[in-house]
């Protein structure tokens, strides 16, 4: 029995209700006006209450169907393992190879008790420095920060610039929490300055920009591109800045800040996951003194023996290794998809990014014994397929992109 007097009230009980069953997707739920008079409400509250579980893709508005219940949307991640005997190039996962073995980076660690610092005083030095004021608050993971980030500075319906294609953890965390994407196109050098200024002029509240490595598609931006990026938002001072510099310290290119100088508000976030191990769920998060002072009054205990392994753990010699061997795994890609006819620019990252004329070209090479991960994954408006390039070897990349080619 859908319950409450305001709308936030209302779209609780129904999500109560979807999670624990008693409405199942395809359930349609109450007309606007049948249920403003069971519950004494007014229509206007029940239509808001609906508007929000349409905006977290709980519920669908259909013209003459009512409104219809979609569950809960599920949040989908990186580590897609294919069945079979398909060659694994859609996971998103570092090479465990070039990952450092932790065990010795647990050794001299010692109890943390209540009212600690927060933060290691060695990881001050290792999260880098900006000119702006700011501070270091950590997070648990770039997913986590970014989700703080945003539900402490916005209200459920507030939009959202965001890349298109657009990031796994990303979409999820703006489904869920209600916010609305607004997508700003990609190329090769990162967000296009023209769709961002449309989105801000349309009234978004906030904005997510990846300077370099952007997943899927390992576009980094140029420091002409930044700047232009900066005058675009520079009028704007009541946005909220996030960057995602998730591949810092292995990124073939260097880092070229997207916020403006004295930007009121911002957060420059970067996890280790790429370079020191998925589940060191830890993120530096470097932000304007009030925004880090807003992370602060939420959750703000990060395990402090995360904080030690990652301290002990960090070796800027295997970082670079791992850069140069990442940097080369994907140019064999795109130097073996030059041979048979496919010219791409030269990605950042783990992945490549691969336009295709129609979709399904996921579904035809895994006929052929390739698992990749399909462009509307991270909703793209066109078709492409994403390729990790992580663990490929030559051989791989040849028969690939043979095999590529005689799809096309």
């Amino acid at each position: 029995m859908i319950e409450g007097n305001t709308a936030a009230e209302i779209a609780r009980s129904v999500r109560g209700l979807v999670h624990a069953g008693e409405l199942p997707a395809g359930a349609a739920l109450p007309a606007i006006r049948e249920l403003a008079v069971r519950l004494g409400v007014n229509r206007n509250t029940v239509a808001a209450a609906y508007a929000q579980l349409a905006t977290a893709g709980v519920v669908e508005a259909r013209r003459r169907g009512g409104t219809i219940v979609l569950g809960l949307p599920e949040v989908e991640g990186e580590g897609h393992t294919p069945g079979g005997d398909l060659v694994n190039l859609a996971d998103g996962n570092p090479d465990p190879a070039l990952l450092p073995a932790l065990a010795e980076a647990v050794a001299g660690y010692e109890p943390v008790l209540y009212g600690a610092p927060p933060v290691d005083e060695r990881l001050h030095r290792l999260a880098g420095d900006l000119p702006d004021p700011h501070r270091l608050v950590l997070a648990n993971g770039a997913a986590d920060a970014m989700e703080r980030l945003l539900t402490t500075h916005l209200t459920r319906g507030d939009q959202v610039a965001v890349e298109e294609p657009c990031y796994l953890a990303a979409i999820g965390t703006l489904r869920v929490n209600g916010f609305r994407a607004v997508p700003v196109p990609v190329d090769a050098d990162g967000m296009s300055p023209s769709a961002l200024a449309a989105a801000l002029a349309g009234g978004a509240r906030a904005v997510i920009c990846t300077p370099r490595a952007h997943n899927p598609t390992g576009a980094a931006l140029t420091a002409e591109r930044a700047e232009a990026l900066r005058a675009v938002l520079t009028p704007y001072g009541e946005i909220l800045m996030i960057e995602d510099d998730h591949f810092s310290m292995i990124s073939a290119r260097e880092y070229h800040r997207v916020t403006p100088a004295g930007h009121p508000r911002w957060a420059l976030v970067r996890s280790v996951s790429k370079f020191l191990g998925p589940d060191l769920r830890l993120a530096f998060v470097l932000a304007d003194p009030a925004t880090a002072a807003r992370l602060e009054t939420g959750a703000t205990w990060v395990s402090h023996l995360l904080q030690h392994v990652v301290a002990s753990a960090w070796d800027v010699e295997r970082f670079a290794r791992a850069r140069d061997a990442y940097a080369a795994r994907s140019g064999l890609l795109i130097t073996e998809l030059g041979h048979v006819g496919i010219a791409l620019p030269r990605p950042d990252g783990l992945n490549v990014w691969i336009p295709v004329p129609e979709y399904g070209f996921a579904d035809a090479l895994a006929a052929r014994g390739w698992a990749v991960r399909d462009g509307r994954d991270f909703a793209a408006r066109r078709p492409a397929i994403r390729v990790t390039t992580s663990t490929i070897t030559a051989a791989q990349a040849t028969a690939f992109a043979a095999d590529l080619a005689a799809l096309l």
